[in-house]
């Protein structure tokens, strides 16, 4: 009974109109306050990520950075910094290793780099590195991407460290293009598999353009294009196939050539040249 009463109460309420219904207009939030260095703010505030003023002054990578801050050997205004995405203003004072690190300005270069030079910042062995080929450079740069000993040819120095996180991402695609000279003829079934691609123990690789250089009758003298950044990843490829790699030369880099670079030379990047490579490293 007190079921049917609650029914039929329920049907005599007016029923409410489809079109009826109004949405109370959207309100601004507040700012939140306190929160004046949140790293996940897209305002532009005029700050910078701590890792990255670090990378920006050449002292290391980003991701080294990061150990840096991690381990407290990092200060902002005398005090250590462990944050992770800390940000500074151009007014704050950084220091690290007990000196305070200065903000740079970016430096761009292009060097032909000469066999038995390695390009790392510094060798516990004593081997020279790339930074020795540099003179008296008062600006500290570093290698965009790595050669191996033995390999020679066009390598990008800066310390701009945004764009090296650029040109050495996979997912730009920066252009390479290798001169390879080996200790055999290559056949074309070779060059086919080159360029079909195959497994190597850290996964699957294949040259973008594969071709004899010249006219093709020195069998021995490859030109190979990739955009693979893997570690010595052209030697691997031809030792796959059964070949040793005599010699080894970079001949192109995003842009970037060894013209008119005898081995050892280098150069500052023109503003072109810059401008070039800013719109190589951006992704559709």
């Amino acid at each position: 009974m007190s079921t049917d009463k609650n029914r039929n109460k329920n049907n005599d309420k007016p029923k409410r109109k489809a079109s009826s219904f109004k949405r109370k207009p959207l309100s601004k939030p507040s700012p939140k306050k306190g929160n004046t260095n949140n790293p996940h703010s897209k305002a532009d505030d005029g700050k910078t990520r701590l890792n990255k003023f670090l990378a920006n002054a050449g002292i290391c990578s980003r991701r080294e950075a990061d150990t840096l801050i991690k381990a407290g050997v990092v200060s902002v205004n005398g005090k250590v910094i462990t944050e992770m995405g800390f940000k500074v203003t151009p007014e704050d004072k950084i220091s690290y290793g007990g000196e305070t690190i200065k903000s740079e300005r970016k430096v761009y270069l292009v060097m032909n780099k000469p066999k038995d030079f390695i390009t790392t910042l510094d060798d516990p062995f004593g081997r020279r590195t790339v930074l020795d080929l540099l003179g008296k450079l008062k600006v500290r740069v570093y290698p965009v991407g790595r050669l191996d000993r033995a390999t020679t040819g066009v390598l990008m120095l800066t310390n701009d460290g945004d764009l090296t996180k650029k040109l050495t991402h996979p997912k730009f695609g920066v252009k390479k293009i290798y001169h390879v000279t080996l200790d055999k003829n290559v056949p074309q079934a070779a060059i086919n598999h080159l360029l079909e691609g195959f497994e190597l123990e850290d996964g699957f690789t294949k040259a973008d353009v594969a071709v004899h250089s010249g006219d093709g009758k020195d069998r021995k003298q490859v030109g190979i294009e990739l955009h693979s950044g893997k570690n010595r990843i052209i030697r691997r490829m031809f030792e796959h196939l059964g070949f040793t790699v005599i010699k080894l030369d970079r001949v192109y880099f995003a842009g970037l050539t060894k013209k008119d670079l005898a081995r050892g030379q280098w150069r500052f990047l023109s503003e072109k040249e810059v401008g070039m490579l800013m719109m190589n490293s951006k992704v559709e």
